[in-house]
């Protein structure tokens, strides 16, 4: 069984390296702020300063790090995973970067010395997937690396897809950001009409859920938009990045897509007013404001 190190141990790391632990998987991990990282020693994992010293002791590195400049520093910082790395290192960077900056990390990493390989295998399915290691995982990559690191992903997630080569995962995952933000509108704006029609706010979330109006998010954030419970699985400030990236790409390939534009917007107001750690389900507030209508079930 390979030695598998993780760099990055927040909301989605942490419990992506207990899932490795649990599959047996010897694991050696790292955080920007150490103390977020020491907790996984209770679990088995050993405990480093950097990712050079995780890269040293593994066979296979996990980066899952919040955005581009970050993925820069852990790999290719001073004391980056390219300066513990030696030949037959697999890297796995498992965060949500743009797809250009990917395919130029597997150039970087194919010219290092020693050189090492790498897969982009961005994840969905927030925290709570995270944490029941069933998230869908989008690869990008050489299939024989692919294959390499199946037992890793099988370890973190249920839906494991090869898409294609260098790259591919972020492409996918930036379009999987697309429905996660559009979805989310459309349950906002549906709670919301629904209150102002003053019926059962909870009765009408399951009969949506049950019908031809049912999404990840209906059934997922919709009880947490009904119970005002607006804790982050999954920040607005990181769903703003990943629309970002969207539009950026589709800018450049002059491809229209007004809904993304329009969702971010609508966060781009929860941000000014100093929500953008919370999760990016509180999209509702936004609409519950601009109705002067709130859609609440109380307990």
């Amino acid at each position: 069984m390979e030695r598998v190190g993780f760099v990055g141990t927040g909301i989605m790391g942490a419990p992506m390296a207990r899932n490795a632990l649990k599959a047996g998987f010897p694991v050696t991990v790292t955080n920007r702020t150490l103390t977020r990282a020491e907790p996984l020693a209770k679990d088995g994992a050993t405990v480093v300063k950097t990712p050079r010293e995780v890269a040293e002791r593994s066979d296979i590195v996990v980066t899952m790090v919040p955005n581009t400049p970050h993925v820069e520093a852990a790999v290719f910082g001073p004391d980056g995973v390219a300066a513990g790395a030696r030949e037959g290192l697999l890297l796995i960077d498992m965060s949500t970067i743009s797809p250009t900056a990917t395919r130029e990390l597997a150039e970087r990493a194919a010219k290092n010395k020693p050189p090492f390989r790498t897969l982009d295998a961005p994840v969905s399915g927030g925290e709570i997937g995270a944490i029941e290691a069933r998230l869908s995982i989008m690869i990008g990559g050489d299939a024989a690396d692919v294959k390499r690191a199946t037992p890793v992903f099988e370890a973190l997630g249920k839906t494991i897809v090869h898409i294609g080569d260098h790259g591919a995962g972020q492409a996918c995952k930036l379009a999987n950001q697309v429905a996660v933000a559009i979805n989310n509108l459309g349950v906002s704006e549906a709670l919301v009409f629904a209150a102002s029609q003053g019926i059962d706010l909870e009765k009408t979330r399951q009969v949506i859920a049950g019908g031809a109006g049912s999404s990840w998010a209906m059934n997922n954030y919709a009880p947490k938009m009904l119970a005002g419970d607006f804790r982050a699985g999954f920040m607005i400030d990181l769903q703003q990045k990943d629309l970002r990236l969207v539009l950026d790409n589709a800018f450049a390939d002059h491809i229209s897509l007004p809904g993304a534009a329009l969702v971010h917007e609508l966060y781009n107001a929860l941000q000014k007013d100093g929500g953008g750690r919370e999760g990016n389900h509180a999209l509702i507030k936004v609409i519950e404001r601009l109705s002067k209508i709130e859609a609440r079930v109380r307990s």
